[in-house]
């Protein structure tokens, strides 16, 4: 028997604009294994198009009338089969966009980006990764202030990582891969696997691009420290 193929990434795009819509599904409805099943011009009209067709990605624009990109991330974020969020954005250092991602958004790729790199982004967060890019998260936590309280839970739970996954942890917010990690650390990518899991698990975080975010909140990161990608 054959090797099963590998299964359709089902898209939802969701912007107020109808010709960039029209672009976006254009350029993946070309793409062999990606299918646009919906359209939103709207936050509550994404949020109704996705529980109705449950889409494994969309793409949310932040600057909608009426219910904005990140109130609807939010809202799909709670669901209990949530699709992988990416926010397509004009501007790279838009505050619009760290709220997405606050809200619950996998990551942000910019609506200028060629059109091979925007179906990568949506490759990627199908499989699972995060589309964050490090310089640019850090600047957003530094314009955002967002440090959780001395008191807040959150922060003992970062301190409950063994030193591997810390280790791990400040590898995503390097912007890795599984595959990256795996050969800086000379181990298997299924045991990189294993290890984000557990600290996805211990953060309580339903991506490491949350995982991520609450490392730079808590104070276990801090924007100024992190290295570049090498």
């Amino acid at each position: 028997m054959g090797a099963m193929p590998d299964p359709v990434i089902r898209v939802v795009i969701a912007d107020d604009d109808a010709l960039v819509r029209g672009g976006l599904a254009t350029i993946l409805s070309l793409e062999p294994g990606i299918e646009v099943v919906g359209e939103a011009e709207d936050g509550d009209d994404a949020v109704a198009v996705c529980r109705r067709v449950h889409p494994d990605v969309v793409l949310m624009d932040v600057r909608m009338p009426g219910t904005d990109g990140i109130a609807a991330t939010r809202r799909l974020a709670a669901d209990e089969d949530a699709p992988r969020i990416l926010v397509v954005t004009t501007f790279e250092n838009d505050d619009y966009v760290y709220g997405a991602l606050h809200a619950g958004a996998a990551g942000f790729v910019l609506k200028r980006v060629r059109p091979e790199e925007l179906v990568q982004a949506v490759r990627i967060v199908a499989g699972g990764e995060a589309m964050v890019f490090p310089p640019m998260l850090r600047a957003m936590v530094g314009r955002n202030h967002a440090a959780l309280p001395g008191d807040d839970p959150r922060r003992r739970l970062v301190n409950e990582l063994t030193p591997r996954e810390a280790e791990i942890l400040r590898m995503l917010a390097e912007g890795l891969s599984n595959a990256e990690i795996a050969a800086r650390l000379v181990v298997a990518v299924h045991t990189v696997k294993t290890h984000v899991a557990h600290v996805l698990g211990k953060l309580q975080a339903r991506d490491r691009t949350q995982a991520v975010i609450l490392a730079y909140e808590s104070g276990f990161i801090r924007p100024g420290d992190a290295p570049a990608p090498p």
